[in-house]
């Protein structure tokens, strides 16, 4: 029987569920808290410049066309492609870089290039990747992880292994140049944990880089958002913005409804995407599944200070996405991690959008975003934002060999206060919970609350974890939990 189903955000998951739950025949009704829907990927439009606020890379294409597919569409339909040609460079010195271009048998010109007899082996490496990809990514991930069999399959069986040892120990097995090193543990970082914390299974993500490649919409990452905006609407979902929830309405230890901007809504289900720890400060103490002790103890991935830039002029030496391992890759990660802190050598990453999309900047300037990985629950001030700035800015400057800091027309800055102030974000991290060993799938906090009947979760805290294509799959995941209660 259709059931009217509440949804608490706007974000990739949610919109997600949206759609899964509207095709479905239910009466979906979205209630976001910001005055544009998105989430953690929201534009900031600016004197003709165009940033995405948050996701910038675009990888695993397929689980996008997998989730298009549901509904009998394409993303062409909705968006352009770009493959990005080449996908992004690293910088570890003056004028010193490694391109990763589009195509695996040029990245392994180029690692062979740095170590001899490295491109044999990164193709062992990346085919093994691609082996733990199809097992992860076609199967495993769609898993909700209500149960620990979930993980136990023939395929997974012949690989328990590789859950007990980490993608730094496998990396450092084959590869001794420090700087293929940093290029291969690169990719878990979207993760949220270190390396030596991530299992080795999560290697497909090297095969999301270096075998999928790395993609553009055209317009920007928001293009995206607003695709699977039209195909819910499209479906019947109603969407209200600026709409503050104060609480999750229960009866009997069930979930009724919720109050949005101090007026009371009911429904049959209560679906939220917003942050999860946020989520349970809506119901009564003796109904949250998950104390403050539990959270405390948790691995959150990091927050960033992120600066959204515009220049009078087009910066040099630099692709659409720009890596600088220039200083010590693991001090920064300790500092992140082990000994929370402002980093005092911070890596950092830069994307210019501009270099690929004209929409993204008036003709003969350049959009540029900068973001620097913070642990969360940093103090968070005007001056120390404004010092991060000059420390990357002058480095930039350096290792690019261009002078840039005096064509900045503006810039704007995104940190933890802002996570907090604009997505309710624990601590004000960035990018949710960590997949570390004891962090994934059944490990993670529950879809379906275990104490509110028609209470579910989706997002970036739950299953299967952060990044944008997991948020696609947690909203389908959860859209069929919601749809095998009913």
């Amino acid at each position: 029987m259709p059931k009217k189903i509440l949804i608490i955000g706007a974000g990739f998951s949610a919109l997600a569920a949206a759609a899964y739950l509207a095709k479905a025949g239910n009466e979906v009704v979205i209630f976001e808290k910001n005055s544009t829907i998105g989430g953690r990927a929201r534009q900031l439009q600016r004197d003709g410049f165009s940033f995405d606020i948050g996701p910038t890379w675009y990888w695993m294409p397929d689980v996008f066309e997998r989730f298009f597919n549901d509904f009998n569409k394409k993303p062409s339909d909705y968006y352009e492609l770009i493959k990005l040609s080449p996908a992004y460079s690293v910088y570890f010195g003056n004028n010193d870089y490694i391109t990763i271009e589009d195509t695996l048998e040029k990245i392994c010109a180029a690692f062979e290039k740095e170590e001899k007899g490295s491109a044999v082996k990164l193709k062992k490496f990346i085919a093994k990747a691609q082996s733990n990809y199809d097992i992860a990514i076609k199967d495993l991930v769609y898993r909700p992880g209500v149960s620990p069999l979930e993980l136990v399959t023939p395929a997974t069986a012949r690989k328990i292994d590789q859950f007990f040892s980490t993608i730094s120990k496998d990396v450092r097995k084959s590869f001794k140049n420090p700087r293929l090193v940093s290029i291969l543990e690169f990719p878990v970082l979207f993760l949220g944990a270190k390396p030596s914390d991530t299992p080795s299974f999560y290697s497909f993500m090297n095969y999301a880089d270096f075998g999928l490649g790395t993609f553009h919409p055209k317009n920007g990452m928001y293009t995206v958002i607003e695709a699977m905006r039209d195909l819910a609407i499209d479906l019947g979902v109603t969407i209200k913005t600026s709409q503050n929830i104060s609480e999750i309405l229960t009866e009997n230890n069930t979930a009724t409804g919720i109050v949005a901007n101090n007026t009371a809504v009911y429904g049959d289900i209560v679906l939220s995407g917003a942050d999860y720890h946020h989520t349970e400060t809506l119901l009564p103490q003796n109904l949250r599944q998950y104390s403050e002790t539990y959270w405390e103890k948790k691995t959150f991935a990091p927050s960033s200070l992120l600066f959204y830039v515009g220049f009078d002029k087009k910066i040099e030496n630099v692709e659409h996405h720009t890596l600088f391992f220039d200083v010590d890759f693991a001090a920064h990660a300790h500092e992140i991690y082990d000994h929370p802190k402002w980093p005092e050598n911070p890596l950092f990453y830069a994307s210019f959008p501009s270099k690929t999309d004209d929409i993204a900047a008036p003709e003969g300037k350049e959009a540029g975003i900068f973001l620097i990985p913070l642990a969360p629950g940093l103090e968070d001030t005007i001056e120390l934002r404004e010092k991060y700035f000059d420390i990357i800015i002058n480095r930039f400057e350096k290792l690019t060999n261009q002078d840039v800091k005096k064509y900045v027309i503006f810039k704007e800055s995104f940190c933890v206060n802002d996570f907090i102030k604009e997505y309710n974000s624990y601590k004000g991290n960035a990018y949710g919970l960590a997949n570390t060993l004891f962090q994934t799938a059944f490990l993670r906090p529950n879809l379906k609350s275990k104490k509110v009947k028609n209470l579910f979760f989706t997002g970036q805290l739950t299953v299967p974890g952060p990044g944008v294509p997991p948020a696609l799959i947690s909203g389908k995941l959860v859209a069929g939990l919601i749809q095998k209660t009913s």
